[in-house]
């Protein structure tokens, strides 16, 4: 389920910047005192190696000084080389969602080791992989990717086979990895390239449009042109801050998509969160396409993509018979036996509903916890939620769109908060602090975080509002 509720009374504060700002530059000193080995690491590291000091350059977008080097992980503990235990409500950036180093999958990665790990074709668990996937989403075809980047562009590929159609429609703030297509801006009303993509040479404006999310205006504009072949969305948007759909929004989507034959392909990485079969089956909102990245394999790199009979009928119709495979579609180590054992494992075992009851009890209790001390604090901010995913938005009401979500943001308060947390022993994502419960997370956890979220909202200068 998708929530957002108001933060409760009527705001009394607002934040003294400046003072905020000592606040901070305490905080980062604090974390600096408490991670000498880390730091060490990451001054050598500059001087040489991997670019940027880390093996992959998003490492470098934590607020904090410099990035924690991690010894170990297990459940939803970390701890880092400094011998500092972090309780981790990030979880990889869901990549982790059911927790560090699993059970069931180690056993599945260690039963597989001895039987090879990757053959180019397919292994013993491929038949049962396809009947959880087909039973827990509801679309009868699959196919394996590495990454949710390559799913969505070999789905959107796909898309645009089953239609022949070039266009495809994206929302405002979106994120779906790397997919060339969706990597745009919205700017004065008009899609353009997104300006941090680098080495681009065709505009992705060209077969790409961009409008607003639960703006229905807008969609029925672009559908009205018939050449759409497919939209492409989280069911929650979750990476310009959580932007919950209107009531309706998804029905009145689903409905017009199919009156004009555009497709609609789901991106579940994040609202996985929901429940066992995502939000989609959550709420039937039937796609014709689906992905899912980061935590189908309980933290080995895979994704899945799942297609309608329809779309896949057409997708393999339209495979040359002299050629092999389709162009652009695949790539060698996608659907590997290391891949399937593990994803079989983590459907089987993991992502049960067992397991999501603990989740979304516990989000629930995170949640009611929060927007309690935001109401006593008298803050004007809110909560937002999906599933076992919850997020604090700086705005007294919920966010419709990006734009309103940006015009909410504030980078001050959420490296604050970040930093000053971390340093209480609890870890948020590095971009507007999600927090994620695990089937490891415990009442105590969340009892904790509670209290040093407490602690940490006194610390807040506040100037009583006029």
């Amino acid at each position: 389920m998708a929530t957002s509720v108001s933060a409760g009374p009527t705001p009394r504060n607002s934040v003294v910047r400046p003072a905020l700002e000592t606040r901070l530059a305490e905080e980062n000193a604090a974390y600096r005192a408490g991670r000498p080995l880390s730091a060490a690491r990451a001054a050598r590291n500059s001087r040489g190696g991997f670019s940027g000091g880390v093996p992959m350059h998003w490492m470098r977008d934590w607020p904090q000084p410099f990035p924690m080097v991690i010894e170990a992980a297990q459940g939803n503990r970390l701890r880092d080389i400094d011998g500092n235990e972090i309780v981790d409500f990030c979880l990889g950036d869901t990549g982790a969602m059911l927790g560090h180093a699993p059970v069931p999958v180690m056993e599945a990665m260690r039963r597989q080791e001895t039987r090879g790990l990757t053959y180019m074709l397919p292994s013993e668990d491929v038949e049962r992989v396809g009947e959880l996937l087909q039973d827990r989403f509801g679309l009868p075809c699959w196919q394996v990717a590495v990454t949710a980047s390559d799913a969505n562009r070999f789905a959107l590929r796909a898309a645009r086979a089953a239609t022949g159609r070039k266009r495809i429609l994206v929302f405002d703030g979106c994120y779906h990895g790397t997919a060339e297509d969706t990597l745009v801006d919205l700017v004065d009303g008009k899609t353009v390239a997104r300006r941090s993509l680098l080495g681009q040479v065709q505009d992705p404006s060209l077969t790409t449009v961009m409008i607003p999310f639960n703006d229905r205006a807008a969609l029925l504009a672009e559908l009205a042109m018939t050449d759409i072949a497919c939209v492409i969305a989280e069911p929650v948007m979750t990476n310009c801050g959580m932007i919950l759909p209107e009531e309706g929004f998804w029905e009145f989507l689903r409905a017009e998509t199919r009156k004009v034959g555009t497709l609609l392909l789901l991106d579940e990485t994040h609202t996985i969160s929901t429940g066992p079969g995502g939000y989609g089956r959550a709420h039937d909102l039937e796609p014709d396409l689906f992905v899912l990245g980061k935590p189908v394999a309980g933290g080995v790199p895979a994704a899945v993509w799942g297609m309608s009979q329809a779309v896949n009928d057409k997708l393999f119709a339209a495979r040359p018979e002299s050629e092999h495979g389709h162009s652009g579609i695949g790539t060698t180590l996608a659907g590997n036996a290391l891949q399937l054992a593990c994803m079989r494992a983590t459907l089987e075992e993991l992502m049960t509903p067992e397991n999501y009851a603990r989740m979304l009890s516990g989000a629930e209790q995170l949640d009611a916890g929060i927007r309690a001390l935001i109401a006593t604090h008298g803050l004007p901010w809110h909560t937002a939620r999906v599933g076992a995913r919850l997020e604090v938005v700086f705005s007294p009401t919920s966010v419709r769109n990006a734009a309103e979500a940006r015009a909410a943001g504030d980078v001050l308060i959420e490296n604050f908060l970040h930093v000053s947390l971390l340093n209480r022993g609890f870890l948020l994502t590095p971009f507007h602090n999600m927090m994620l419960v695990s089937p490891d997370t415990t009442e105590a956890d969340i009892a904790a975080f509670l209290a040093a979220f407490a602690d940490v909202l006194n610390l807040l200068p506040l100037e009583p509002a006029r």
